[in-house]
């Protein structure tokens, strides 16, 4: 017996020699942001997936089966346990560490209180219960919250100029705060998304000369007898998976200790998991990673089962470096560039930058200057508690992309699945909108929606402004709300004639507004001019919203009985339940069930 218990001793020595001896590789967090990445950070080995940023070895990531018949041999091979409680300095960050050839690993455990007494071995460590509750996290979310725009007089401002959005962030969100039984911060409502949230039938244009129709619908205001309500509607034409040109995409995955939570990381899966899932074999994907650090987790692949196996190992620690994740991923992007290809960074995080760069107009500057590369941005906002809604909409405003935010995987489908095309395929540039009111018809107007999208008049005719852009298949709905020039208006009466309405101008006594689009092909410096002309015999004719017309007015309703709007009155829920009708549509219906929780929750 004593022959055997020495042998054990020998065996048990080697062992551990070879574990303190062998080099280790540090976790993802531990490299240095300061230009002092290890080379296994900068330089991404043969295989295309870099597992070990993560502190495990590529193809090597420990199953939870793994993991058991490691527990079991290390039980068996160490003796008995003590009865003395653990050291206070015993790991329990739920870290793998890569050592040499071995892998040792620390497996998350409960949250139990360990108190070390100073100086000694011995440790209380009190029971799971009694537990005091834990505090409840205070929500840490930031969102910009416009000011609902004014009335304006046309005698004023006869003209109205803004920047279209094909962002929808703002009402998967509002479905989120409805979801879970709360009313959304008024802040968080930009009605403009809720809208464009939903398609309509606009039609489709008759040629890809002009990348988009344009169609106008004029109806009475549910909530105003006096006022009557514009639609202008944009649909960009449609094209197949087979028609859009090759892509070379870096998705950009914040991997940070606050992405941990079950609405986070596990949805960033859902999402590549789709999007790899509708790749061409002609496409390439990077993934790079950021938390403490960044590194390059998958390099230019279109490999499927590596793209799966990359999302696979993705693992949620350490603090946010985003100003430094979007240099890098901007320099892949450059890296692999397509030429008339699609080149587009798809950012997914919940937005709390707490590390390095953090400031929403430095990282606006960054990206602003990053995008005359030619490399676009979207932006994919998760979770709760603490989302930057204000700066991923602002980044994804400026560099070219969309804003989109994903609360469940079904979402992940629509963003990254069916919408890929309009995601990713832009079609037109810079497109601003501007209208003009004939003061003989019209006395007062306000626009519902993209307060901060505005542009100055002058800006319209400027092609270094940036403003939206629209991809394959995208919609892009705007409302005005006006009042007939012989109605009494929401504005008292000037006293001066000359400040007042002009009189019927016989020269254009015909047209009511005139609607004015500027956009730029892909790649051009040079916009285009679009003008409609809307007949003033419109205003006579209108009758209530009916069809489409009434499901988009009871959406902008929505939004507006949200943000507190004072211009929508008494109009409530139950209104817009009537005013939204019925549909077959999947995401129509949802919106009425939202809409009656929003009503039993006011």
């Amino acid at each position: 017996m004593r022959r055997y218990s020495n042998f054990s001793k020998v065996l048990c020595s080697l062992a551990a020699i070879g574990l303190i001896s062998a080099p280790g590789a540090a976790p993802l967090e531990a490299q240095s942001r300061e230009g002092k990445r290890s080379e296994l950070l900068r330089i991404p080995p043969p295989y295309p997936v870099n597992c070990s940023i993560f502190g495990y070895r590529d193809r090597e990531r420990p199953t939870m089966a793994v993991q058991k018949r490691m527990a079991g041999r290390q039980a068996a091979a160490s003796p008995a346990p003590s009865p003395s409680p653990p050291s206070a300095k015993a790991n329990t960050s739920g870290s793998i560490v890569v050592t040499g050839s071995r892998v040792r690993e620390s497996i998350q455990e409960m949250p139990v209180a360990v108190t070390a007494v100073q100086g000694g071995s011995n440790a209380s460590v009190p029971g799971p219960y009694p537990q005091p509750r834990p505090p409840v996290a205070q929500s840490r979310e930031k969102y910009a919250g416009e000011e609902v725009a004014s009335i304006k007089r046309v005698v004023d401002e006869p003209v109205s100029t803004f920047a279209v959005d094909v962002d929808t962030g703002s009402y998967s969100n509002v479905r989120r705060f409805l979801n879970e039984g709360r009313m959304p911060p008024e802040a968080a409502v930009r009605t403009e998304e809720m809208i464009n949230y939903f398609r309509y039938d606009y039609p489709k244009p008759s040629s890809r000369e002009a990348p988009f129709s344009v169609s106008t619908d004029l109806s009475t205001t549910p909530w105003n007898d006096a006022s009557r309500l514009l639609r202008i509607g944009l649909r960009g034409y449609d094209v197949d998976s087979s028609e859009r040109p090759r892509a070379n995409l870096v998705f950009l995955v914040d991997v940070s200790g606050s992405m941990s939570s079950k609405d986070k990381l596990p949805l960033v899966k859902s999402t590549l998991t789709s999007l790899a899932n509708e790749l061409r074999s002609d496409d390439r994907v990077s993934i790079v990673v950021y938390s403490g650090t960044v590194g390059l987790l998958l390099a230019p692949t279109s490999n499927k089962d590596h793209i799966k196996e990359a999302v696979d190992c993705l693992y949620a620690r350490g603090s946010t470096a985003g100003g430094d994740a979007l240099k890098l991923a901007y320099s892949t992007a450059r890296q692999h560039y397509l030429k008339d290809g699609i080149n587009r960074i798809i950012m997914a995080t919940d937005g709390d930058f707490n590390v390095g760069t953090s400031n929403t107009n430095e990282l606006k500057k960054i990206v602003a200057k990053e995008r005359e590369s030619g490399v676009t941005l979207t932006m994919l906002g998760y979770g709760t508690g603490n989302i930057r809604d204000e700066l991923m909409e602002g980044i994804a405003n400026v560099g070219n992309g969309n804003y989109a935010y994903i609360d469940s995987a079904m979402e992940a489908q629509k963003v990254l699945g069916e919408e890929l095309s309009s995601t990713l395929f832009t079609i037109a540039q810079d497109v601003k909108i501007q209208i003009e009111f004939n003061p003989a018809h019209v006395k007062e107007y306000r626009l519902i929606g993209y307060e901060n999208r505005l542009l100055a008049e002058e800006d319209f005719n400027n092609d270094k402004i940036d403003a939206g852009d629209i991809g394959a298949g995208h919609q892009v709905t705007a409302l005005y709300e006006i009042m007939p020039a012989k109605s009494s208006g929401w504005l008292p009466i000037r006293r001066y004639p000359a400040n007042r309405y002009m009189q019927e101008n016989l020269n254009f006594s015909d047209e009511m507004a005139q609607i004015k689009l500027r956009y730029k092909l892909p790649g051009q410096k040079k916009s285009r001019l679009i003008a409609r002309q809307v007949k003033a015999d419109t205003l006579k004719k209108a009758a209530k919203p009916s069809g489409d017309m009434a499901f988009a007015v009871a959406v902008a309703a929505f939004g507006q009985k949200l943000r507190g709007d004072k211009y929508l009155g008494d109009y409530g829920f139950q209104n817009i339940q009537k005013l939204a009708g019925s549909s077959s549509d999947f995401w129509r219906q949802e919106f009425r069930k939202l809409n009656s929780l929003a009503l039993n929750q006011s």
